[in-house]
Parts: structure tokens; sequence; C-alpha cells
């Protein structure tokens, strides 16, 4: 027995920490595999989630791994995953890819077979196994693992259940991930683990929402707030409802922020689930989101997780809440959770170990999508599958909201989600209530001029003017020649935006003159409440979207919104011009339109799903043949690859923050913190734009994908084009 136990100690899984401790394997696979276990439970999949920790590291076993944890060998170990996953693909195929990957990603289906058939390194990959066998007797089961499938698994064939397994596969690697980071962070920073712990319970946060809404509601009277406490109510009482999908319908203004988080928390503290997930399309309004929830439940009490997410003040020290918040992020193991749509969805197919490690903690959730019409039309298919199979199998409820609810249900020629509910008893009632607008709606051929366009807007104090593209905001800038004016869009880098947001938002309190050009960037949910709004015929949720900015507050009578076409206007591309398309047929109906008639949405969205190629790249067909990685490569939310250019942006005349970053970044090289810091001072532009940018001296490579913009950028204008298409430049 005793020499059994030295054999077993003379395994190391990792090397010594800073106390000079080393870890033995079998700990190592012991623990990875209680805690795969303990993240697949939420699966179906326990005895599963166990095998796979167990043999995970089994290549460790070779002598010429633990010689190079020894360092008796070579600067980078040799390859220790492969020898688990030919373990595994003897019992159960698939379970092959999750082991092989749990480093360097999940793979194709081919290449995982031309590995584990590599005669060179089969005979490595057997003598790990055989040390394996001898070090843990019960290392292999006594019979095939697809009995431990969850029955949704089990039996059939077809693209459903080929879906199905590759999904089930993603969240089964994200667990095994998570699991061995942490027991490796455990071994090698064991002050991090103590930092990671429990957030405020659901219980906690519904209380503090519950308060602060009762303390909201005492000081706040007046038509609107009415008509938000009913909306309030609502969703309180529908939150016993069983899990499954729903629908939030609200008219701008109408208090879904609140509301929709008041049925998240009440529908998982009945169900008991284990966190929220509110997913917003841009990162333009997930922060005036994110400081919502912060005002309720305090700043521990929310994980924001997106690109632009400020870094800490002083990141060379950052506080242990600050430091919590990191750890966090990398699993989503948070209470409550703030992210972006693309963050989410670019997650549940990717490849990556990190980007995968969170998904596991999406079982047994409750997730918000804000602004759901915004859901990329293109990849709409996969991603309807993927949320069809998180609420059949994994336990998770779906909260769709917007004021321009989109056709999402299931129908005989679409393959939608199945049974959505409505938690708002009379949607057109509220609608007809929050009435805050009139429309102006183009007759005939009538177009309009940039030059009558900047008319209108000098006709008021406050106007705010949304257009299609950047091409146009600067055509319409220029004819409205106003120095007083301000300018949004994506040539702004995000520091710069929220500057601007900042000074408008004043103007707008203080009564002062205040006109706004801007493109798309500013629709969807930033509070802003002009007088006037014009808006160039768009995409028709886009429309309302930017109505909902006029007399947001419903301090006017009626604020006034004007829908123009422009005679020199310019589209964007596929969805984005078969919507403007289907809007235009809609308005120029003969028998008129109402814009504040939910059911027209309906109608607009049954009509763009089919005209459009819902998953335009294939991905569902990568999915099924198990190709991870072409999966992840297919499924980019943002159609076009964009490179990131740093621009030097002051905010004063002392402010000097960029150069310092810039500096920091030449001296010491690229870094995660360098680069948070930098994100409020980057614009994303078109990567076949960059050789020739280069040629001309406008931009400079600091670092592999990373480029310096070289050329003008203006207060007003942002970055300046020269004679380039702003289009054709700038995402």
């Amino acid at each position: 027995m005793k020499s059994w136990v030295i054999f077993m100690e003379q395994f190391l899984a990792h090397s010594a920490n800073s106390q000079g401790k080393e870890q033995s394997l079998l700990y190592h696979l012991e623990a990875v595999a209680a805690l795969t276990q303990k993240f697949t439970k939420p699966l179906g999949a326990p005895h599963l989630g166990y095998r796979a920790g167990l043999w995970h590291d089994l290549g460790k076993f070779h002598p010429e791994f633990q010689a190079y944890l020894r360092g008796k060998a070579g600067r980078r170990g040799p390859n220790h995953s492969s020898a688990g996953a030919l373990l595994a693909s003897k019992y159960f195929e698939p379970l092959a890819f999750v082991i092989a990957g749990h480093h360097g990603g999940l793979p194709d289906r081919a290449e995982l077979k031309t590995r584990l058939k590599d005669k060179v390194q089969l005979e490595r990959y057997n003598t790990a196994l055989q040390n394996a066998r001898r070090a843990i007797p019960s290392l292999e089961p006594e019979q095939p693992l697809d009995r431990e499938l969850p029955p949704f698994l089990q039996g059939g064939a077809g693209t459903d259940v080929a879906s199905r397994v590759e999904l089930f596969l993603r969240l089964l690697f994200s667990s095994l991930v998570d699991a061995d980071f942490l027991d490796t962070e455990r071994h090698f920073e064991p002050s991090l683990t103590k930092l990671r712990q429990e957030g405020a319970s659901i219980a906690t946060l519904w209380s503090l929402l519950a308060a602060d809404q009762q303390r909201l509601m005492a000081k706040s009277g007046g038509h609107v707030n009415q008509i938000r406490r009913e909306i309030y109510d609502h969703c309180c009482r529908a939150a016993g409802l069983s899990p499954g999908f729903f629908s939030l319908t609200v008219p701008t203004g109408g208090g879904k922020t609140r509301s929709g988080m008041a049925f998240a928390l009440l529908h998982a503290l009945c169900y008991q689930k284990a966190r929220i997930i509110v997913a917003i399309p841009y990162t333009s309004i997930i922060e005036q989101t994110a400081d919502v929830y912060r005002n309720i439940f305090g700043n521990a009490n929310v994980l924001e997780h997106h690109s632009a997410v400020a870094p800490p003040p002083d990141p060379e020290n950052p506080t242990p809440g600050e430091l919590r918040a990191r750890l966090a992020s990398e699993n989503w193991d948070a209470t409550l959770i703030v992210t972006t749509t693309v963050q989410l969805f670019e997650s549940l197919f990717a490849d990556s170990s990190s980007s995968c490690r969170k998904l596991h903690n999406l079982a047994n959730s409750v997730i918000i999508l804000d602004e759901v019409q915004t859901l990329p039309v293109h990849l709409l298919e996969p991603i309807l599958d993927v949320l069809q199979q998180l609420v059949q199998f994994y336990g998770v409820t779906v909260i769709l909201c917007s004021a321009t609810q989109p056709a999402l249900e299931a129908g005989p020629l679409f393959r939608g989600l199945q049974g959505i509910r409505e938690i708002i008893p009379d949607v057109q009632k509220y609608f007809s209530l929050l009435k805050r607008v009139g429309y102006q709606v183009p007759t005939g051929n009538e177009k309009w001029s940039w030059e009558q366009v900047a008319e209108a807007m000098r006709q008021s104090c406050q106007a705010m003017a949304v257009v299609n593209t950047k091409q146009d905001a600067l055509a319409l800038l220029k004819a409205l020649d106003d120095p007083e004016a301000f300018h949004l869009s994506t040539l702004l880098c995000g520091a710069h935006r929220r500057k601007v947001l900042q000074e408008v938002r004043r103007r707008l309190g203080n009564g002062q003159p205040c006109r706004l050009v801007t493109t798309q960037v500013v629709e969807a949910g930033v509070d802003l409440d002009f007088s006037l709004v014009l808006r160039a015929v768009g995409p028709l949720d886009r429309i309302v979207q930017a109505a909902g900015r006029c007399n947001r507050e419903g301090k006017l009578q009626e604020g006034r919104v004007i829908i123009f076409n422009p005679k020199e206007g310019h589209l964007p591309p596929g969805s984005y011009k078969t919507g403007t398309e289907i809007a235009a047929a809609l308005l120029a109906s003969t028998t008129g339109v109402d814009l504040h008639d939910p059911g027209l949405y309906r109608i607009y969205f049954q009509r763009l799903y089919q005209s459009c190629t819902l998953d335009a790249r294939g991905v569902q067909a990568s999915r099924r043949s198990l190709n991870y990685p072409e999966v992840a490569q297919k499924f980019q939310m943002i159609e076009q690859r964009v490179v990131p250019v740093i621009v030097h942006y002051h905010e004063g005349p002392d402010d000097r923050k960029v150069d310092e970053l810039m500096s920091a970044l030449r001296h010491r090289g690229i870094s995660r913190q360098i680069m948070r810091q930098l994100q409020p001072y980057l614009v994303n532009i078109n990567a076949y734009t960059v050789n020739s940018l280069q040629k001309e001296g406008l931009i400079q490579e600091i670092s592999p994908g990373l480029y310096e913009w070289l050329g003008g950028y203006d207060e007003i204008h942002g970055l300046v084009t020269q004679a380039r298409d702003p289009e054709e430049l700038v995402f």
C-alpha cells in the first residue's frame, strides 16, 4: 500500500506554487471531476461531467510531461489532452471533443479524428493511459457512457438531434474548462480563490428593487408614472407563470427596464433560478442601463461585462471589489450580469476556452434580451435554435423586450420560438395611453434635400435628425451650417460620444438650443428627449425607436416626428436596405398606417424575415457537422471584418490620458489592462482599407492588429476621412 501511495505522489498536475507546494495529479483530477460534475448537473449529465474532469489531464501521466513539470525538459509541455480524448472516444466519442479542446479550443471532427489516429503519438498516449490505469483503478466505466446522456439526446437522428449535440457538448466543454481553471487557480493563486464569493441572493436583489420601487412611486405622480406603475404591477403578477419564453411589449418610456427586472427576479424566486442575465445590443445604452441597476442594487451586485467597461481608476492597485468583478466576468459566477448581445451570442457559438467558460452558468437562469428587434437577421435561425434549446432543455427563461416586438413565434413557414407569452395583458391600451408624438409621413414621391431637412431643424430650438449613414450625417451637418450643432456616429470614439451625449442632455434639461445630427447609434434606448425628431426613411422599427427620443417624458401635449425621404440619401446594404424598402411600402399604403399600433410591427417583421436569408453563412450546417472552429468563424454578429485604430481624442486642453496610454503601450507592450483603458479611444475601421491607409501614412501598426490613427480628428466630425467615403472606411 505504501509503495502505491509513493507511486501516486510522484505524478504531478502542476509545478510548485509561490509557497513551494506542488499539486498531485490525482488530487487535481478528482477535484476537477467533482467540480465538473457539479456544473453539469443542471445540464442533466453529472456522470459525463465527472468522467470529463477525471480524464481531461491523463496525458500528464506520461514521463515526458512529468519531466517538463520538474524543469527537466523544454519550455512547453507535450500534448496532454489527447490521451484522455482517446479514452473518451472508446466509451462516448463526442466526449473526446470536450477533453481534446480544454486548452486549445473545441476542434473540428475531422481534425480530431486525425489527431487520435496519429501513429507516432499513439504510443505516447497509450503509455500515459497505462500509468493512469495503474494509478486509478476505477478509471474506466463498466459500460458505454451514452446511457448517461440526458433524455433529449437519447435515440433518434436528424438535424434536430445533431444541433442539440453540438450545443450540449459546448456547455459540457464550458463546465470542464471552468472547473479546470478554478482548481488551477486554487493551486497557484489561492488569494484569488478566496475573493470568489457568492454574490447577493435573488431574494436580496428582489427586496432591494421592491424597496426602491416603493420609494420611487411615493414621490412620483402624474399620468406617465401611473402607467409605469401599472406595467410594473402586471410584470409582478405574471412572474408566477411557468418558465419559458415571454415577450414584454412596452412603448418607449413605459419603464420596461425596471418592470422587466421585477418580472425576472420574482420569476427566479418562484422557480429557483440561479441568476439574471441582461443582454443589450449597444454599448451606448448598456452603461445607462447598468447605472440604473447600480443605483438600485449597489455597485457590488451588478456585474457589467462587455468590451467598453470602464477600467478601474487605479488598474495597478485594484480594490478587492474590482478584483471580484474581474474574476466573475471570466465565468459569470454572479447573480446579476449586464452584457451585450454580441458577448452573449458570440460566446454561445464560440470554440475557444476563454469565450465558452461562462456558458454553463446560463443553465437555470433568466435571460432578458433587451431591444430584441435588433437581433441580426442574417444569423436569426441559429440564434433562435439555440434559444429554443436553452429554454426547452436547460431550464432557461427568456424575456423578449421591445417597443417594436418582432414576429419570432414559430409558424408553418418560420422556424421560430415556441410558446411565447405576452406579459402585458392589453398592449394596445398602453401604446394609446403613452402616445406622445404625431407622425408626419412623406406623401407620394416627396423627397427632401439636405437643405430642407436643415431648415426644418432650424425651426425648432431643440431638434434631432437621424439619418441612415455616416456620409448622410456629414452632408446634413454641412447643410445645417451651425457651429453649435452636435454630431454622433461611429466616426467618434466612445469617450467622445459619451461627452457629446452628456452635453446634449445638459442642454435639453436646461432648455437651451440643441440640434443633433446622428446615425442609428442614438436610437434604441438612449435617454434623450427632443421636441422635434426627423428620421430618414429606414427600417420601420428604427423609425419608431427614433420617435422614442421625442417628447419622451410627455412634457408636451404632442411632440413632432417628421419622416422624410432624402434626395441624396444612402442605405447600408443587406437586411437594413430590405427593411427600408418594406417600411417605405407600408408607409406609402393607400389605406394609411398607424405607427402607434404594435400589430404593424408584427406584419413588418414577418415580411422582413420572409425576404431575407436567416442563416446567410450556413452556421447550422457547420454546427450539425460538429465543426466548432468553422461555426465560430461564421458566426460574427458584426458582418464586416474590422480592425481598431486608436485616435488622439482629448476631453479638454489638459487631458493627456490617451497619450499616456500610448506611451505605456510603446514601452511595456500590449496587455489586457492597457487595452481596456484604450477601449474608449478606439474607432473601428474596415479591414480591407488597412493596406491603402498605411501607404498613405494615415495609420501605423503599433501591435499586431492594433493601429494608431495619424490623420485628422475633429471635435465635431470625429475621425476626418478626407476624400474617402466614411462608409467604406469606418464601420
